[in-house]
């Protein structure tokens, strides 16, 4: 053996190549993935490391491989290349508990007393790590509009690929606008058609719950494993992980770990990567590589849409006066509107009570006054154009067509109505009309109504969705 290949001499060309693969690459990346290589042996110009395990094993090759050997090359002329191989009896490096905080914003530390890594167990597989599917959230059943259509489409087209179409795949909107059904929706497609594809579906807060259950367990390189070897991740509410420095850390690691493989990742967060305070300046930057696709607030037509689709699937007959009172009186929130219709359909079903306007606006008393906020005269004049399919601006226009005229009257009597506002204010903000115009709309109504049941009808549904 020359002095160069010798026992001692390879020693020492190891402890100089990695003294400078620590100044080239820096603590954090040292300790979680340089320094468990040891020195396996050489066999004339081949050279060997090794580590504890295959996913190691897999990123050193993938990342340092060509620096290690050039490193070596430059110490030993003879070695022409560099293997890194599996030691199986080796225990995989973990955490210094004794430093957890600061151990958590590494990579994956080493400890200076190396304790034998808990073996990957059947609670801590795919299926059990992700949150269980709600089978009534598919795309089948999400009603598309103006306000989502862009988010369902790429959902949908995330779902179908073959290859990764953009990365990461970023749905934010508030609550109850349908980002879980979204996020459910690419989870039950992708594991009914492609049931090959390994998927985890989890919240943030789930994220975080397993990586902190994996430091006290001594266990990280396996959750690793885990997370990094999936085909798509999906994680939502993101922003949960914003202020948890230990979390962000290690979750922008293995969001980086993904994408370098071309895997998948779909988040979901209340606000855009631009918008959400506390994030890193990386993170944002990387989370807005992919698409960003936001959910606006509902029309009230898509509202409408999605208590007609899931009357249909409840089988109890709902009037259709009664869908168009809850699509127009609880506009914030699909979850609580569809929790509104689930109440309802509840009732009629258990009690045996046929559903009307007057039931559902008793049982809901609670729910709309949640709702209520103060009528003004321009929301009168907006929910009345709506409804009778006319112009907001016929409301203060001189025609006096039919048409245009009694809607108008209609909205001067419910401001008369529901409002504190004076005969001469209401009619100002109706084209700068006389009090004595708005008195004989008020007059004109009621002895409609009176005569006309079908046109109370019409003017007590209008009341009913503007008044709390």
């Amino acid at each position: 053996m020359t002095e160069l290949n010798s026992d001692s001499m390879l020693n020492a060309q190891w402890a100089r190549v990695r003294g400078r693969l620590r100044a080239e690459f820096g603590e954090a990346t040292f300790r979680s993935w340089l320094k468990p290589l040891n020195l396996a042996g050489k066999r004339g110009p081949d050279l060997r490391v090794s580590v504890p395990s295959r996913f190691m094993r897999d990123w050193v090759a993938t990342h340092y491989a060509d620096r290690l050997k050039a490193l070596w090359s430059s110490e030993n002329p003879e070695v022409r290349s560099v293997e890194v191989i599996v030691d199986a009896h080796r225990p995989v490096p973990d955490l210094d508990l004794d430093n957890l905080d600061e151990a958590a914003n590494e990579d994956t530390p080493v400890s200076t007393s190396p304790i034998p890594a808990t073996p990957v167990r059947d609670d801590d597989s795919v299926e059990s790590v992700s949150a269980p599917l709600d089978p009534r959230l598919t795309f089948e059943n999400f009603v598309v509009g103006k306000s989502n259509e862009l988010a369902h489409a790429a959902a949908l087209r995330v779902a179908e690929a073959d290859s990764v179409p953009f990365n990461p795949l970023f749905l934010y909107g508030g609550v109850g606008l349908g980002k879980t059904h979204l996020m459910n929706a690419i989870a039950w497609h992708i594991r009914t058609k492609k049931p090959e594809k390994k998927v985890i579906y989890l919240s943030a807060e789930k994220f975080m719950y397993q990586f902190i259950r994996a430091i006290r367990n001594k266990n990280t390189m396996s959750f690793k494993e885990l997370f990094r070897s999936v085909d798509i991740l999906m994680v939502d509410d993101v922003q949960f992980i914003i202020g948890k420095d230990s979390t962000q850390e290690e979750f922008f690691h293995t969001f980086n770990a993904l994408a370098d493989q071309n895997r998948q990742v779909v988040l979901s967060a209340d606000k855009s990567p631009s918008d959400l305070e506390g994030l890193e300046e990386r993170m944002r930057s990387r989370l807005g590589w992919g698409l960003v696709a936001d959910i606006h607030p509902t029309t009230y037509e898509l509202r409408l849409g999605i208590l007609q689709s899931r009357a249909e699937q409840s089988g109890v007959p709902i009037p259709h006066k009664v869908l168009e009172f809850l699509a127009h009186r609880i506009s914030s929130n699909v979850r609580e509107l569809e929790g509104a219709l689930t109440r309802i359909t509840a009732h009629a079903t258990l009690v045996g009570h046929p559903v009307t306007l007057e039931s559902a606006q008793e049982l809901l008393r609670d729910l709309l006054r949640a709702n209520d906020r103060r009528v003004t005269i321009e929301e009168i004049q907006k929910r009345v154009a709506e409804h009778f399919n006319i112009k907001l601006a016929d409301m203060q226009s001189p025609r006096r067509a039919r048409q245009v005229a009694r809607p108008r009257q209609i909205a001067m009597f419910l401001a008369k109505q529901l409002t504190t506002r004076s005969l001469p204010e209401i009619g100002r903000k109706f084209g700068g009309r006389d009090h004595t115009t708005v008195m004989h709309a008020v007059k004109k109504v009621e002895e409609l109504c009176t005569a006309d049941s079908g046109f109370a009808e019409d003017v007590d549904l209008l009341r009913r969705m503007l008044d709390g």
